[in-house]
């Protein structure tokens, strides 16, 4: 069954495009032009793919970012016009998987689209689980879900990708290059100044005391380790 991808855009000559290069890869393609209506059609359609634009004439593509990964982890591809170091890290930071600035060559769009599915369905293929401190923390690489004492915890994709990171090598230092590579396949300087913001979220989140952590340990002058004894 072909995966289905939503494009949200409000250029009619850009969901022709795009529609056109992507349902030539065998996807099956669904736009929108105006915020709402895509959110409607995300529930109607549950699609395996979106690739949202954060300018859009009735709700700000940012807004519908954070209402999807408030119920799914479906990937987003983000496109702006926006060019700025901080306008990227903040689309980023609300969870989309990539993004990709105006203009663009569909081609290359295709294949970063493929690119982030072929890792979801490689993760996803995955069955490990992780767990920690006779399982007062576990990780269900399999249902994509994270465990505190029994109690399922929401992590948004992004922290859950650098918690899966960080625990599959206990013990090991790594710095914000390197979980950005490792978490997100794809080099972005700019990007490591959230991994600050996402290990404070995590550690709120998996921690008994988030001020005295003990999973998630900073190594300084150097970047981050996960510490637990894996059972």
């Amino acid at each position: 069954m072909a995966e289905k991808i939503l494009i949200i855009d409000d250029e009619q000559n850009l969901l022709n495009v795009v529609g056109d290069y992507l349902r030539n890869t065998s996807f099956e393609v669904y736009t929108a032009d105006r915020g709402r209506r895509a959110l409607e059609m995300f529930k109607e359609i549950e699609p395996d793919f979106i690739i949202l634009d954060l300018n859009l004439p009735d709700i700000s593509g940012e807004d519908i970012c954070r209402e999807i990964r408030k119920i799914s982890d479906v990937p987003i591809l983000m496109l702006t016009a926006k060019t700025s170091e901080d306008d990227k890290v903040k689309g980023l930071n609300l969870g989309a998987d990539d993004y990709l600035t105006k203009p663009f060559s569909p081609r290359e769009l295709v294949g970063r689209v493929n690119a982030i599915l072929r890792r979801v369905r490689n993760k996803g293929s995955m069955s490990e689980v992780y767990a920690f401190r006779d399982e007062d923390l576990i990780l269900d690489n399999g249902l994509h879900q994270v465990f505190k004492r029994g109690e399922e915890l929401y992590l948004t994709p992004n922290e859950y990708k650098i918690l899966h990171t960080l625990v599959q090598y206990p013990g090991q230092v790594f710095t914000r290059a390197r979980i950005v590579n490792s978490a997100f396949g794809f080099d972005f300087e700019g990007y490591e100044r959230t991994i600050d913001t996402h290990i404070k979220n995590l550690r709120q989140k998996i921690e008994d005391d988030s001020k005295d952590p003990a999973y998630i340990l900073t190594v300084y002058g150097v970047g981050y380790k996960f510490s637990g004894d894996k059972r």
